[in-house]
């Protein structure tokens, strides 16, 4: 099979523990880039979030795309044009912000190159911070506050409190928005409709492209629909085990270069 696209979650899956791009896979994705092959960063991250990557990998000069807030929002590197995007319905903002408060945790968005969260200094908000690189703002009257429209909210906190809020959720919140997990800290809140398998759809849609002809890569919850969906669904070492079983192939861990061994594999 030659495959035609490759994509790829960020943080565990495309970048190390340090979150950097290791040369070693750098030059496999530019390499594969060089044989007319897409690549797809498809991230819980905001869109600002996964930009450097994506300046870093040159999608701009060879055709690739970013697809942000879980598949969100699809952009086209090459002219920066949003084909996709889809805003979470904020009615039902209220909703997670309440659950969040009862259960003791914390929930934030991103309003223009910031994070706006309910409480600043909080060690899981920092995580995000430092993930995406973006400032925070602490809105102490955050549903008052915040600026609509949004693409998609994230409850973070201690992993047992947050599983236990995703079941609450999930129970009262079912066909009306999508409620995943992207780390055992952060959950997910994003529009009904929405993931990285429905957004590929979209996308492979346009371009002509088969499922058959993508491979993708990933190691969290949030990776499971594009793994499943994908002609070739690629798991990371790192990733849990009920992940790696549902992957057609299971490669090297993100500190192993195991993106640039599936290229090397597969491509």
């Amino acid at each position: 099979m030659k495959y035609k696209m490759i994509v790829l979650d960020l943080d565990g899956t495309l970048t190390n523990n340090k979150k950097e791009i290791t040369p070693k896979t750098k030059e496999a994705l530019m390499q594969a880039q060089a044989k007319g092959v897409h690549i797809v960063l498809a991230s819980g991250r905001p869109t600002y979030g996964i930009i450097p990557l994506a300046e870093e990998l040159e999608l701009k000069t060879h055709g690739g795309f970013i697809l942000a807030y879980n598949g969100g929002k699809i952009i086209d590197c090459t002219n920066n044009r949003v084909l996709f995007e889809q805003k979470l319905d904020e009615k039902l903002v209220p909703r997670l912000y309440e659950g969040a408060k009862k259960a003791g945790l914390q929930i934030l968005t991103y309003q223009g190159e910031g994070i706006a969260a309910t409480q600043k200094d909080d060690k899981y908000v920092q995580i995000e911070a430092h993930i995406n690189k973006m400032p925070v703002v602490q809105y102490d009257d955050f549903l008052r506050q915040l600026v609509y429209p949004i693409n998609k909210c994230l409850i973070v906190g201690e992993p047992t409190k947050l599983h236990q809020l995703e079941l609450s959720l999930l129970a009262q919140l079912k066909g009306q928005m999508e409620l995943y997990r992207s780390a055992d800290y952060f959950l997910e809140c994003v529009p009904l409709g929405i993931d990285k398998a429905q957004s590929l759809n979209r996308l492979i849609t346009i371009l002509g492209i088969t499922k058959e002809e993508v491979i993708a890569c990933g190691d969290g919850y949030n990776d499971l629909s594009m793994i499943r969906f994908a002609g070739l669904g690629v798991a990371m070492a790192n990733a849990a085990k009920d992940i790696q079983s549902e992957a057609d192939y299971v490669t090297l861990s993100n500190e192993e270069d195991g993106v640039a061994h599936v290229v090397e594999q597969f491509i």
